[in-house]
């Protein structure tokens, strides 16, 4: 991929991804994968304005050897020097960049009760410096290719062309046209758009229903709205939380969930694919999983904690995107959410409140936000799914038509 190329996806990131404000600082966490492109990457941070820019690299070979040989108490041990870490992020809120290229089966074969243990016992010591830096931080998760999940995705090509395809086909659905930042201006303004139409209805709430045997209805937060695209965080810096992008999202009310719904696409959890499930709810949990391939990692992961059964995120995404439309399975949950209608299980966005910048997340919690240390998307949207929306003057309003949008803005 050519240089130039390369640079103007890199700007894109670091300019209307985390909008690095002068001063800042800035946070890569990326596996070992294209490290001239991090290169690229941190020189636009630091042409952006950032003070100081930080790589932390993973990867996944490492991380199994670290779970075979550490005790769950070694791995769940969060140290002082870690802690004092979380409270500088807390000071300083610095721009998160996560960029996604590892292998969806790169951890197959781990032990996934061991980690699920370990990270049981270490949520309760982050999460509370977590919750003071919800909302107030800019973030983007964006992709690079990573040669084992190229393959994956053009196993008839050599290494080579496949990283070059991968590369193709994130850039096309990442619109990095010949000017990026126009272009992510006006597709954040179309989004608006579409959010704005979506919360003037009054929305009470969606009811799912596709051929395929969906068949669910969940309730929306009185005080809830749709997000999409552009953000704005609590310091009033707008940025672009994932690229690509192609959703209106809200979070549900917890506790707001019945029926029966289908994934259309695999899950990756952990490093390996769920296939070919469904998920059940009553009283908003879900109390049923059924799945083809991974059945007990789909139960360990609704079973995390008491929040990970419920859902905390609505995502409206019609099959004519242009990730959908690239006809690729990505394999790869930044992407394909971006390619079909999804809900989330787990932690839900009190972003989504309105008037969520005058009160608390505890608050925000109290109104209906799902708390949890999980947040795992699940697509569900195909040619088939119908959206209704109830509203809370009883009328029904169709959202979605054979998995397109039902409405114009």
């Amino acid at each position: 991929m050519k240089i130039t190329v390369l640079r103007s996806y890199a700007r894109l990131i670091a300019r209307s991804g985390v909008n690095i404000q002068k001063g800042q600082e800035v946070l890569i966490f990326c596996d070992l994968d294209q490290p001239k492109f991090i290169e690229l990457l941190v020189d636009e941070c630091y042409k952006a304005g950032a003070k100081k820019v930080k790589v932390e690299f993973s990867y996944q070979p490492l991380e199994k050897l670290h779970v075979r040989h550490q005790t769950v108490t070694t791995l769940a041990k969060v140290e002082e020097w870690e802690k004092t870490r979380l409270q500088h992020y807390v000071d300083e809120l610095p721009c998160r960049i996560y960029l996604e290229s590892e292998d969806p089966d790169g951890l197959k074969g781990i032990n996934q009760e061991k980690i699920a243990k370990a990270d049981q016992k270490s949520w309760p010591i982050v999460k509370p410096y977590w919750d003071k830096m919800e909302n107030k931080y800019q973030w983007c998760v964006a992709a690079i290719p990573g040669a084992a999940w190229a393959k994956k995705l053009f196993s008839g090509f050599s290494k080579g062309q496949a990283i070059e395809k991968l590369w193709e086909a994130i850039l096309f659905t990442s619109r990095v046209t010949d000017d990026p930042l126009a272009s992510w201006d006006e597709h954040d303004k179309n989004l608006a758009a579409r959010c704005n139409y979506l919360n003037s209805l009054g929305i009470a709430e969606l009811h799912y229903h596709g051929d395929n045997g969906t068949d669910l209805t969940v309730g929306m937060i009185p005080e809830g709205m749709f997000l999409g695209g552009l953000e704005t965080s609590l310091k009033g810096i707008s940025f672009n939380p994932n690229i690509p992008s192609e959703e209106c999202y809200t979070s549900p009310m917890r506790g707001k969930a019945e029926g029966i719904v289908y994934a259309t696409k695999p899950l990756s959890y952990n490093g390996e694919l769920i296939e070919n499930f469904s998920v059940r709810f009553e009283n908003g949990k879900a109390v049923e999983v059924k799945a083809e391939k991974n059945q007990a990692l789909l139960e360990q992961m609704i079973s995390m904690d008491e929040g990970a059964a419920y859902l905390g995120e609505c995502a409206l995404v019609p099959v004519n995107s242009p990730i959908s439309e690239s006809g690729l399975l990505f394999y790869n949950t930044l992407f394909d959410e971006n390619a079909a209608c999804h809900l989330a299980l787990g932690m839900g966005f009190t972003n989504t409140i309105r008037g969520f910048e005058d009160k608390t997340v505890e608050e925000c919690r109290e109104m209906g936000i799902n708390d949890s240390m999980e947040h795992n998307d699940f697509m569900i949207g195909y040619e088939g799914l119908d959206i209704d929306a109830i509203t809370r003057d009883g009328k029904t309003v169709p959202i979605f038509r054979r998995g397109k949008w039902a409405f114009e803005v």
